[in-house]
């Protein structure tokens, strides 16, 4: 729980280098739907200001960047730009690499941000919660048993193929689940559900475009998950 919380957030907590190997990763991985529900309660606190919808939004979007370094969005606009690449997957791992924002990484990002900010103040504080807490248990489907790594070094070849199915079934269930009994009978696990197939459909689409999943495809699984469940569940 320490690496993740030092993986995934801002917060002061030090993880020392000889304690990141490869169980630790496998464990933080496992772990990181946690950090998610303290990010949702955070966030879902902050909505409670008395702000107009859309500031209320774009502050909240605003806060979860510094709250995660913006780590989640610099790996959704990598990906959109490697994914928007013509040539072979050794040239979109380049572009994805280079740092810059091309024009596939400035859409995603303003169509991303903008419905977040749109929908946070329009939905109830428990889906806020589940949208962060999805959008780590994106985490888990990314690195299942069976998925590669695209490259030989990098957080994606530390977790790469660590998590077992049956923890992956255990944590998307429980959120559907709770999204049936906090949000909508019917409603709430569609949202859950669409969220779940459309982050195995992008590991997928990275597999036979990549040959694996990077960080930066584990930061795009995250925004995916929680842009749907908050969009879903706005309607």
């Amino acid at each position: 729980m320490r690496l993740a919380l030092s993986w995934l957030t801002v917060l002061p907590v030090r993880v020392g280098s000889d304690e990141v190997d490869a169980r630790a990763a496998r464990r933080a991985i496992a772990f990181a739907p946690f950090v998610g529900v303290l990010l949702g309660v955070a966030a879902a606190v902050l909505l409670l200001a008395p702000l107009p919808d859309l500031p209320a939004g774009f502050l909240t979007v605003g806060f979860l960047a510094l709250a995660t370094r913006g780590m989640h969005l610099d790996g959704l606009a990598d990906t959109a730009d490697g994914l928007g690449c013509y040539g072979p997957p050794e040239r979109a791992l380049a572009v994805m690499k280079d740092g810059g924002a091309g024009p596939f990484a400035v859409v995603a990002l303003i169509v991303v941000l903008g419905t977040e900010a749109a929908a946070f103040p329009t939905v109830p504080p428990a889906a806020v919660v589940l949208a962060l807490t999805s959008g780590r248990a994106a985490f888990v489907l990314c690195c299942l048993r069976g998925v590669p790594a695209a490259r030989p070094e990098g957080l994606g070849a530390l977790v790469a193929g660590t998590q077992p199915p049956w923890l992956a079934v255990t944590w998307w269930t429980t959120l559907a689940a709770t999204a049936a009994y906090f949000i909508h009978p019917l409603k709430g696990p569609i949202a859950i559900t669409v969220a779940a197939a459309l982050v195995l459909l992008l590991v997928r689409h990275t597999r036979n475009r990549f040959g694996g999943i990077t960080g930066d495809v584990l930061g795009a699984a995250c925004e995916t998950a929680t842009v749907t469940v908050l969009a879903i569940t706005a309607l």
